[in-house]
């Protein structure tokens, strides 16, 4: 059971919760320190948004407990929603107002005076480069814009702390690294954030800590080198010129091979034992076995890696 801390801003302990027969969260435990940012890693099922919906008070647990800067989840829910912000998988914004009137109307109901309200809002329309697009209505706003403004309005009420549950899903490349800079400034504002994720490379960007979630528990936990140097040795990655060859790769690789491997149509990745010498044993193997190679090299694990060695499955494979 995670043990709370002082500076502890986050803390699950032992949280269940069952929706009918489906049990999306099977005893999970957590620990946020203030100023950091931890990553929740799973595919999708893993009880990821049933978590951040109980500590954002959306939820309430079958059996656990959780705290958010001290309050109780359930008994001083609206304490926690004063101190927090919150951005969903789904935007949540208003079709039919501009930019400025959206912001506008979520400073009001945060119960701030008019001025203030709209003080804020060209704070932040400013601040995600939403200005120029301030008087228009969200509708004509891109997926990307959009998906900043849902951000600018959970940082309306200036929370300490901010959940994001998987925020770039659907996003273009362009529009997921721009709104991770956004995120990188907040982080280094020193906004303590929970972030849930099924992009391995947005939790090694932007997470301190990384608890890799997977039906419901956590089953690893660590920072993104810790995970990696956890299932240990090295990657061969190979490209072979024919499809037959694969499998007489995956045949001669296999007396230094150490766990499962990772096959494509004309490619094998293979986890193998530390050694200065196993590129060279592994290009004879592979000659002597007539593989005809296109190319050949070693890598250091990554957290796609770790969570197939941990879990059997790739991150982003449906539950």
């Amino acid at each position: 059971m995670a043990r709370r801390k002082r500076n502890d801003a986050i803390v699950a302990e032992g949280l269940e919760k069952s929706f009918g027969r489906v049990r999306a969260l099977d005893g999970i435990d957590l620990n946020v320190p203030e100023g950091t940012v931890v990553g929740l890693l799973g595919p999708n099922g893993a009880g990821k948004t049933t978590a951040v919906r109980i500590l954002t008070t959306l939820l309430q647990p079958d059996a656990g407990r959780a705290f958010v800067l001290g309050h109780d989840v359930t008994a001083e829910p609206d304490k926690v929603r004063a101190s927090i912000g919150l951005t969903g998988q789904f935007t949540a914004v208003d079709d039919n107002l501009t930019g400025a009137e959206f912001l506008w109307m979520v400073g009001r109901l945060y119960h701030m005076s008019n001025a203030q309200a709209r003080s804020r809002a060209e704070e932040l329309l400013t601040r995600f480069d939403l200005d120029e697009a301030a008087g228009r209505t969200v509708k004509t706003y891109s997926g990307g814009m959009q998906r900043r403004l849902d951000l600018a309005a959970s940082l309306v009420n200036r929370p300490k702390v901010l959940f994001l549950d998987e925020p770039t899903t659907g996003l273009d490349p362009t529009s997921r690294n721009a709104l991770w800079e956004v995120i990188e400034q907040l982080i280094r504002e020193g906004t303590t954030l929970l972030l849930t994720t099924q992009y391995l490379h947005e939790a090694d960007r932007l997470a301190d800590r990384i608890s890799v979630v997977d039906h419901g528990k956590v089953i690893a936990e660590g920072t993104s080198d810790q995970l990696k140097r956890k299932i240990g040795g090295e990657y061969i990655d190979i490209e072979v010129k024919r499809k037959m060859d694969v499998q007489l790769a995956l045949k001669a690789m296999a007396p230094i091979t150490v766990g499962d491997p990772s096959l494509g149509a004309t490619s094998l990745s293979l986890p193998v034992s530390n050694g200065s010498g196993v590129v060279a044993e592994a290009v004879r193997r592979l000659d002597k076995a007539g593989v005809k190679l296109v190319d050949l090299n070693v890598r250091r694990p990554t957290l796609d890696d770790v969570f197939m060695t941990l879990t059997g499955h790739a991150a982003e494979e449906d539950a």
